[in-house]
Formats: C-alpha cells, structure tokens, sequence
C-alpha cells in the first residue's frame, strides 16, 4: 500500500513537474493565427507578417496572419480575449487597443490587464503626417496656415475613430490651435488608397503603413512624431523641429495572448520573437519601417501598457476625445 502510495504521488509530481517542459517542447503543434485588427496593406499587418514568416521556419509550423478588422483594432482584441489560451490564437496588439481604447470607449468588453498576457513590444514607430500628391502645403507651417484659412475644412483621414492617428490629429489641433476634419477610415490600407487618390489631404499616418508609399514617391513626407529621427527616415524634420515642442505621438506593435495563456508558451514565444528580431534582415526590415526598440522580456512589455494607458488616459481627459461607442 505504501509502496503504491509512494509511485502514485512520485507520478503525480512528475507530471507536475514535467507541465512547463511538455508545453516547451510540444508547441506548437499545430498552426498558430496572429490576429490583426486592421485590412492587410497597413502597418500592423505588415509587421505581423514579418514576424509569422519568421517564426513558420523557426517552428517548422504553419504561423498565419490573419485580418479582423474594425473599431480601429478593438474588434480583433474582443475576439482574441474570448480565444482558448492554449498558444492558438494571438494577437498583435496595438496602441489603439491596449493603450488609447480603456480611456476613450467605457464599455470596452475586455479588461487589457485582466484578459490578455503580454508577450514581447515587436516595435514603437513615429507616425509620418503625409501629404496627398495634389497638396502644396508640405510643410507644418503651410499645413497650419491652410487650417487656419479653412477651418475644418482640410481633411485628414485615420485608421478609425479613436486611433493612433486620430489621437495625433487631435494633439496637432490643440497645439495648433486649428480646426480640422477627421475623416475614420477601417484601417491604414483604405485611408492610403483615398489619399494617394486626393480623396482626403493629410494623415497622421503610422511610419509602417507610409513608408512604402513614401519611398515610392506616392505620398509627401511632412513631419515625423517622435522626439527623435527615425534610422529609416533620417531626412524627415521632427514635429518638434518644425515647431511643435515636445509633440511625439507614436504607435506601437506587440504580441499578447488571452488571459490564461500558460507562462512556459508566453516564455517560449518571447524568446523567440527576441531572437526573430535580432536577425540582421528583420532589423533592415523594422529600419525602413521606422520600428525601433522592441524586444526584451515580458514584464518590460508590461510596464510600456501600463505607462502607455496612463499617458494617453490624460491626453483623451485634456483634450476632451469623444469616440462613439
């Protein structure tokens, strides 16, 4: 009897013990979905392609990216909260729904804190605030002076009500002191379609989602929104250079799993997105996109929400932001 007892409660502490190192060595073991909250074409979803391509070889599994748009991201966060938290789904969170969504929308249906496991910051981007080609006020002065002369009447698109993009705008006009018109779109590919094709003027667009079509000579470089210059952009004057003290409005990248996701998967996708963001062709890729400082541990990722949800909380309170619901 003893003897029994013995193996039985060796076995079971065995297979306590073995839990962490079953779901380090299992998975995945089979394809894992990166949910993106907004159409291919735009920011988030190109640096969640890159990093899928990355981690298909790494794990020898399918990694698909996959789009669900709407409500600028919050759609894709709701989805991914109500996922099972076995390391399937993920998702590529954003500053729209892990930062500006808890203060602007009350009756947000997940909690960021309670409902998703931060996994690893993938990168932080100025915005660029880029010009439609038939614009001839390229630059941040001329752009004031045409809102001042018509008031709410210059339009600039984002990628939806309550969007990094939005938050920009609303910044400029406070600093400003102008009136402009905001015009949402459902994410970064259709507002860079209307642009290109002068269907709105402006954007305080994500430095991802721009570059492209900035390179290519489709759309104007203004400004960018960080403090500093961006490796990829070094020839493009800060907003704080051309004026506008202290103005960095950024966007930022990250993977996060739904609330239960076990550590030893959210440790074993963090090490290796650090090290999918070392290789030398990742890191030309994140340059060129404006994407820097990602990387580094869990509890890093963490305090970046937690600081970025009290930042933007006072920004929305200042500036009196209203979303609809």
């Amino acid at each position: 009897m003893q003897r029994r007892s013995l193996i039985q409660a060796a076995g079971a502490a065995a297979a306590t013990l073995g839990v962490p190192r079953v779901f380090a060595q299992e998975w995945p073991n089979g394809p894992v979905r990166i949910v993106v909250g907004f159409p291919p074409g735009g920011g988030t979803d190109a640096l969640a392609r890159v990093v899928a391509q990355k981690l298909s070889v790494m794990w020898n599994q399918s990694v698909i990216v996959e789009n669900k748009a709407g409500v600028a991201g919050v759609l894709a966060a709701e989805y991914v909260s109500t996922q099972p938290s076995d390391g399937s789904t993920l998702l590529m969170a954003h500053i729209n729904s892990h930062a500006l969504a808890p203060s602007l929308q009350p009756k947000l249906r997940y909690s960021v804190e309670r409902d998703f496991v931060p996994i690893v910051l993938v990168g932080v981007t100025p915005n660029l605030l880029i010009a439609g080609p038939a614009q001839k006020a390229v630059t941040v002065k001329d752009i004031v002076a045409l809102c001042t002369a018509e008031p709410g009447k210059v339009s600039f698109g984002s990628a939806g009500a309550g969007s990094a993009q939005h938050l920009a705008l609303e910044m400029f006009k406070l600093q400003a002191k102008v009136d402009a018109l905001h015009v949402p779109y459902k994410g970064s590919g259709p507002l860079l379609a209307d642009l290109m094709g002068n269907q709105i003027q402006y954007s305080f667009e994500t430095m991802t989602a721009a570059t492209p079509h900035v390179k290519s000579g489709k759309v104007t470089a203004v400004a960018q929104t960080r403090l500093k210059r961006a490796k990829g952009h070094p020839g493009v004057p800060t907003m704080q250079e051309q004026g506008f003290e202290g103005f960095e409005a950024t966007t930022w990248y990250g993977l996060a799993g739904p609330g239960k996701l076990p550590t030893p998967i959210a440790d074993k996708i963090n090490r290796d997105v650090n090290a999918v963001l070392a290789m030398p062709d990742v890191q030309e890729r994140l340059d060129t996109y404006g994407a820097e400082d990602g990387g580094g541990s869990r509890e890093k990722f963490q305090k970046f929400i937690a600081a970025e949800i009290e930042k933007w909380g006072r920004v929305v309170r200042d500036a009196k932001v209203k979303v609809d619901a």
